[in-house]
């Protein structure tokens, strides 16, 4: 094993090192930003964005992309709110209902060498081979930048019609590992990476992102069953595109015993499967961020995944969802705002955004709070006692130290606020950040109650 992880690390640092070279010497693409020489540096801090899979399930249009784009800008981007990315089947046609998702061999679009493209019935500005292109530059006008959903492995169309692979002399057949496929998607089997050609085929489909502009890539079905070798082949891609690209692993819950591979190859990664807006779901995320808190460190981020909030399922692939306002209380929803920001999730919103409404964005443009997601550091849960659980951290910048307390129990909590624990000391000025109040202290001390399924989180400043 020691020589395997001596061969990993080897195998990263020659990858730095050409992203060093690619950065020294000019990208491919003349409109691309310059590289950074750290693979750790293009996610310095969690990324903040939207993603379309909550709200359109497969089949969110161009018309739908923008106008998110057109609010992210007018309302979000100020806050640190940059990402736009569309989530799956963006190269089907017509994946609107549970039955054409669940076949099996759906209809896809790919170009001469296997590589799959925007469907024309959705992203109109994609003709005439432009693909993403078009759209990533509306969404570069607005400030923001451009992601895109990605299925590991190779599209069965390409195997079937055995495209080529370019630079390669191989073609698509030859690299195909057809017993490899998603449980859940049928339309792409899994490479395998032993074969000629295997290397060039992700190289070739980086090179076509980053052509398009994009600046972010959700790569599915690659983390729960594990598959290193594509993980380090997509990150090799990456490395060779001539972009700095954002890479997100999903869907979870990754293996937390290997948290140096993936530091290594990614810059998030789902600590759990899909999760929606149930109380149930949301106590687990707590026990997983619990978990992974020691393990996070910066440009590498474990990822609770998307912010169900606001309209949800407007479109969806499951036959069990309907449209619907998010089911969390008002409570669970700053519950749920809190515990991505104190343990530095990434924060994708999962709603509609247009169709917002005051307090939706109030969660979501919240400066002192968003501040901790992007700018703590030591974040960690203190202690768990009778459904309690409360986390600290520490401002990079500022003297001032964080407190979240979050109440899972299905009553209201009282609670002494346990300063020494935390190492608070003297008489501190004590805040409330989203009631936007100053806490007194009493003679227990600053003693606050939470609601059933309430949350306080708080900011100590010593004078």
């Amino acid at each position: 094993m020691k020589k395997l992880r001596h061969f990993n690390h080897l195998i990263f640092l020659a990858s730095v090192s050409l992203l060093i070279s690619c950065a020294e010497t000019g990208s491919k693409h003349s409109d691309n930003p310059p590289l950074s020489n750290s693979f750790s540096e293009i996610a310095k801090r969690p990324p903040m964005g939207w993603n379309s899979y909550d709200c359109f399930g497969g089949n969110v249009t161009e018309q739908e992309v923008k106008a998110n784009a057109d609010y992210m800008s007018e309302k979000l981007k100020q806050y640190g709110w940059e990402y736009v990315v569309v989530d799956f089947l963006w190269y089907c046609d017509d994946q609107d209902s549970w039955e054409k998702f669940a076949n099996r061999r759906p209809a896809q679009h790919i170009d001469a060498y296997g590589r799959l493209i925007p469907s024309e019935k959705l992203y109109p500005s994609s003709a005439e081979g432009k693909g993403f292109k078009p759209l990533t530059n509306y969404i570069h006008s607005k400030g923001l930048k451009f992601g895109i959903h990605i299925m590991r492995g190779i599209p069965r169309q390409a195997i079937e019609q055995n495209t080529p692979i370019k630079n390669s002399t191989a073609k698509a057949a030859a690299i195909a590992n057809l017993p490899d496929t998603c449980v859940w998607y049928g339309g792409l089997t899994g490479v395998n990476m032993t074969k000629k050609g295997a290397q060039e085929y992700y190289n070739s489909l980086f090179e076509l992102y980053a052509s398009w502009g994009v600046d972010y890539i959700k790569v599915d079905d690659i983390v729960d069953q594990y598959h290193a070798d594509e993980i380090e082949a997509i990150h090799k891609a990456i490395l060779n595109c001539g972009r700095p690209i954002v890479l997100s692993l999903s869907p979870g819950p990754a293996f937390i015993g290997n948290p140096k591979h993936l530091r290594d190859n990614a810059n998030l990664w789902r600590i759990s499967g899909d999760f929606w807006d149930k109380w149930s779901s949301l106590k687990r995320q707590l026990e997983l961020c619990r978990d992974w808190a020691p393990l996070v460190t910066e440009g590498h981020w474990p990822d609770a995944d998307m912010l169900p909030l606001g309209k949800l399922n407007i479109r969806t692939v499951s036959k069990n969802r309907k449209p619907h306002l998010t089911n969390f209380t008002k409570d669970e929803q700053y519950f749920l705002m809190t515990l991505w920001s104190i343990f530095r999730s990434p924060l994708m919103f999962g709603g509609n955004m247009p169709e917002n409404d005051e307090f939706t964005l109030s969660l979501i443009t919240n400066k002192e709070v968003i501040r901790i997601n992007q700018n703590s550091k030591n974040n960690k849960e203190i202690f768990f006692v009778n459904g309690v659980s409360i986390w600290t951290a520490d401002d990079k910048e500022d003297s001032v130290k964080y407190m979240a307390i979050l109440n899972i129990n299905d009553t209201p909590q009282t609670v002494v606020l346990p300063l020494e624990v935390a190492g608070i000391k003297g008489n501190p000025t004590v805040k409330d950040l989203w009631a936007k109040t100053y806490l007194t202290k009493k003679d227990k001390g600053f003693e606050i109650t939470l609601a059933t399924h309430g949350i306080s989180l708080l900011s100590f400043k010593t004078n």
